[in-house]
């Protein structure tokens, strides 16, 4: 199952091998746009036989960065080099998605960050100004413009960004918010903001759409996977197509990681909502992705660090299952 292909609306993925976004920090003139590291990053994974691959976390707002090297989807000016990125990919049989993401109170660039709540992550980092609903609509419309332009950047996929602790993960989660308006408080109020994200981004963009989210809070008084599934049914009545089923970072916490802890988290969702996903954290081995697709677990495997060490993974994925895989012609003989 590994190497079938999967469709989602008209968009079919070669094999369900996808790279997970990760961040490169890489954009060493800090304005956002694509440099030559990820020229060469990006399509060496889809030269190594990956399905989709997913760009790392671009933020909507210089403000919305994690850091300042970030990639960024703020401008227009962004925009031709994320076309070029697409093209590369394209050209090598994959294809592309983008993360679109604000980093809320875990920014590290200079300057005021904001958040739901004025709560820091932890003493090490500022305290962020709670946002008034003036920046709530401003940031739902970056998001939106984000979408736009990716749409015009040649993107096949647009994921949200609502995990490990980042703008819409504080909104969703009790621990970083505590509003008192429309937008705290209840499950519903929480849930407000990413789906008027959601809305927002499918006024703008008519292909798939996947949401990533964080499935455990890993806190007595956090959410569980239990508050995901019931999240993920308005996501799929929203129309979003799959969730990308990660965990944590919303608040410190030990997290005792080990090969696939994640995975009961994706099979949780999928099954209690009835919506595809995901499955990402600590899978390695062709034959522990073929496991998660033939019990029903996930529908598509996300690969992360094993992707930095190994580009060409879905190679010895495929040696280990026995399957041939067909090399790009350059790399036959070698193959």
């Amino acid at each position: 199952m590994l190497f079938s292909p999967y469709t989602i609306r008209d968009v079919t993925l070669k094999n369900r091998i996808v790279m997970s976004p990760m961040c490169m920090y890489a954009c060493d003139t800090e304005d956002g746009t694509v440099r030559n590291w990820h020229k060469i990053h990006y399509p060496t994974r889809a030269v190594g036989q990956v399905g989709l691959i997913i760009v790392e976390a671009t933020a909507v707002t210089p403000q919305g960065r994690i850091s300042a090297r970030d990639l960024g989807i703020w401008s227009d000016e962004h925009i031709e080099g994320l076309r070029t990125l697409t093209t590369l990919v394209k050209e090598q049989g994959a294809k592309i998605g983008i993360q679109i993401a604000h980093a809320g109170r875990k920014a590290t660039v200079d300057g005021e960050i904001i958040a739901p709540s004025p709560l820091p992550f932890d003493e090490n980092m500022r305290t962020p100004k709670e946002m008034t609903k003036a920046e709530i609509e401003e940031t739902i419309q970056a998001f939106q413009n984000g979408a736009l332009r990716a749409k015009k950047a040649g993107f096949d996929v647009v994921e949200i960004h609502a995990a490990h602790g980042y703008l819409i993960n504080e909104f969703l989660s009790p621990l970083t918010n505590k509003r008192n308006d429309e937008y705290g408080g209840t499950f519903e109020n929480r849930y407000r903001f990413l789906s008027e994200v959601i809305e927002a981004v499918k006024e703008v963009w008519d292909g798939p759409l996947f949401v990533r989210v964080s499935a455990h809070d890993y806190h007595p008084d956090g959410l569980t996977v239990k508050d995901y599934v019931e999240y993920a049914k308005r996501m799929k009545a929203q129309g979003v197509d799959l969730v990308d089923v990660s965990s944590g970072a919303v608040v410190p916490a030990a997290i005792d990681a080990y090969p696939g802890y994640q995975v009961p988290f994706a099979e949780a969702i999928r099954h209690g909502a009835d919506i595809a996903t995901g499955a990402v954290g600590l899978i390695t081995s062709g034959r522990q992705a073929e496991e998660i697709l033939r019990n029903g677990r996930a529908d598509l495997i996300f690969i992360g660090r094993e992707l930095l060490r190994n580009p060409y993974w879905p190679k010895t994925a495929a040696s280990e299952l026995g399957i041939p895989l067909e090399a790009p012609k350059p790399y036959v003989r070698g193959w």
